[in-house]
């Protein structure tokens, strides 16, 4: 049965590269994954807020407000669950980091089961409380799809890479509503270099999918109503860009801290429990941590300012200005915390949301605090859009992203000055102290990330010795006689010979023009041992060298062939210069090709 798929799609793919090219073809291709990742899209964001409603809305008890210190625990756990139970092949991982991967070092080959599982546990995790966004889910199960139907059609690596894109894309213009977001994301964050055809498909994906999820899922996210931006808030523009700046780092530096606490707990429900916890605690103190807290800055743009406190158990300061600073300060920290305890505890989810809403409460209480102290009078509102441009453009190291979604879904292109300067110093301060963000953080250290910046050590990071490996070599034992050997020695094609003790261990190298030497001038020749012949290696390799380390080995020795060992010092092969040199010129082609 699956041959006769395969061989029906061989013919499939034959009969279209006849008909239509493939940049046409691709074309066609973007719009399909653009209306599957608007259903997608659609889809999360309707089950998440079913499941919300029905939570706090749906059933009345009279203590029913107290299971919101367990909700976040059962949405986590069922997450959990669903995850061990259902995904028993290949990893289930989060965030916008393993996408990168995928791009950089797995062909673009996103598995499939991210394509529903992502919805599945994003649902249960926000629908249940969890303090974390719906957008990476979002663009993780839009990457899915545009990576399977690139596969499935037969697409080259190029294409199939543009089609993820396709899939990211339309995610987040579902997602949003915005496809303008949506293309600068991708070019952004996963498509670092382009050209101008690759605006084709991801222009029709993204726009498809906000049509696709707006018609299944037609709820506005944010209402903004504005009076433009004045000259004289420009000031307070900067100190918020400054404010938000010195946030991200230190929300860089809470991230890895709280990340490691949970990775010591290594049973997975423990993680779970003690995570649950603490997140229900905290969202039984701050009901506005529960999900993605987009809610909480409706009202706040709306103008009902006291909404960070009036459903909380300190609802009877509501009245108080500094009751509204205070309680939202501790819950912009408290919001930073709740979202990586959440993902830290196993449930799914991203920063993308968080990343708004911190920065929309930091322009908050700037602009709030100015008017009360009556130091000068700025738009709330527009302090609030501005906050979170610049907090997504800094933690996220994404500053188009960031001015051109919250342009799109605030309609506050009045305000793009404002959003140019807030993003673009926040997005400063945060590289000088982060290089990188925390997406490719993980990928830098691990020399996996794809850089455009230096691509010959990218292209080196990309590679591993063990796929250079040339193992056609003549090996000899150093307890053989070279007599024995010389039919092997005469008849092999290569003119060195690894030598090895009886325990596998690498002990050094023969030259074949030294056994024909002494062949021909030794009398005993048929007496002479391997070990005789023998020379020390002018180096050796180890299988987890890098590439760089590699060819600094070689270079230092002026040698083309080193053998290389395991950490057992037994002989695994041969690497020459040439194969290094080849693969290297393969890479960089297919990155040429990456977005042609």
């Amino acid at each position: 049965m699956y041959v006769r798929l395969v061989t029906y799609l061989d013919e499939i793919n034959q009969y279209r590269r006849t008909k239509i090219s493939n940049r046409n073809f691709l074309v066609i291709a973007a719009l399909i994954v653009g209306i599957l990742a608007g259903l997608a899209a659609a889809l999360l964001k309707s089950l998440t807020h079913h499941i919300e409603d029905f939570l706090q809305d749906g059933f009345h008890w009279e203590y029913k407000y107290y299971l919101f210190l367990v909700f976040p625990l059962i949405g986590i756990l069922l997450s959990v669950m669903y995850v061990r139970r259902f995904i028993r092949k290949g990893k289930f991982e989060t965030g916008l980091t393993p996408i990168l991967y995928t791009i950089s070092k797995k062909s673009s080959r996103v598995e499939p089961h991210n394509i529903y599982s992502q919805i599945i546990t994003a649902a249960l995790t926000v629908g249940f409380g969890g303090s974390t966004g719906l957008e990476a889910p979002i663009v993780q199960s839009g990457a899915g799809i545009g990576s399977v139907i690139g596969r499935f059609l037969g697409l080259s690596y190029r294409e199939t890479t543009m089609l993820l894109a396709c899939g990211a894309a339309a995610g987040i213009a579902g997602a949003f509503n915005s496809p303008i977001a949506g293309i600068v994301f991708a070019i952004e964050i996963l498509l670092p270099e382009f050209s101008i055809p690759a605006f084709i498909p991801l222009l029709l994906a993204s726009a498809t999918a906000a049509v696709v999820a707006r018609f299944f899922y037609n709820e506005q996210l944010f209402f903004l109503v504005t009076e433009g931006w004045e000259f004289n808030a420009l000031i307070w523009y900067v100190v918020l860009a400054v404010l938000i700046g010195l946030f991200s780092i230190y929300f860089n530096k809470i991230y890895y801290f709280i990340k490691h606490i949970f990775h010591d707990i290594k049973a997975p429900y423990q993680r779970v429990i003690a995570g649950g916890v603490v997140l229900g605690a905290m969202v039984f103190l701050f009901p506005t941590l529960y999900g993605e807290g987009y809610i909480t800055i409706k009202n706040l743009l709306g103008g009902n300012y006291s909404t960070v406190i009036t459903n909380s158990i300190f609802s009877s300061y509501s009245n108080l200005p500094w009751a509204i600073i205070l309680f939202t300060v501790i819950t912009l920290f408290a919001k930073s915390a709740a979202t990586l305890i959440t993902l830290g505890a196993g449930g799914n989810g991203g920063i993308f949301a968080p990343s708004l809403i911190m920065g929309g409460l930091i322009g908050f209480v700037l602009a709030f605090t100015i008017n009360t102290l009556g130091i000068a009078h700025v738009n709330i509102a527009n302090f609030i859009v501005a906050g979170m441009a610049a907090s997504l453009s800094a933690i996220m190291h994404a500053p188009l992203t960031g001015i051109f979604l919250i342009a799109e879904i605030t309609g506050g292109y009045v305000l793009m000055v404002p959003l140019m300067i807030t993003s673009a110093i926040a997005y400063l301060i945060s590289r000088s102290q982060n290089k990188y963000s925390i997406y490719t953080k993980p990928l830098a250290e691990s020399g996996e990330l794809m850089s455009y910046e230096d691509k010959d050590s990218t292209v080196l990071h990309m590679m591993k010795l063990k796929y250079l490996l040339e193992n056609d070599y003549l090996v000899l034992n150093e307890n053989e006689t070279i007599a024995e050997r010389l039919p092997d020695i005469l008849n092999s094609k290569r003119n060195l010979f690894p030598v090895i003790a009886e325990d596998k261990t690498f002990k050094g190298l023969i030259y074949v023009e030294d056994v024909l030497k002494k062949a021909i001038h030794t009398p005993s020749a048929d007496e002479l041992s391997v070990h005789d012949l023998m020379q020390t290696a002018p180096d050796v390799l180890y299988i987890n060298d890098s590439l760089k380390n590699v060819l600094s080995k070689m270079e230092k020795e002026n040698a083309w062939l080193l053998p290389v060992l395991n950490e057992q010092e037994e002989y695994l092969g041969i690497v020459s210069k040439t194969a290094i040199f080849n693969k290297y010129r393969a890479l960089l082609s297919r990155q040429a090709d990456y977005m042609e």
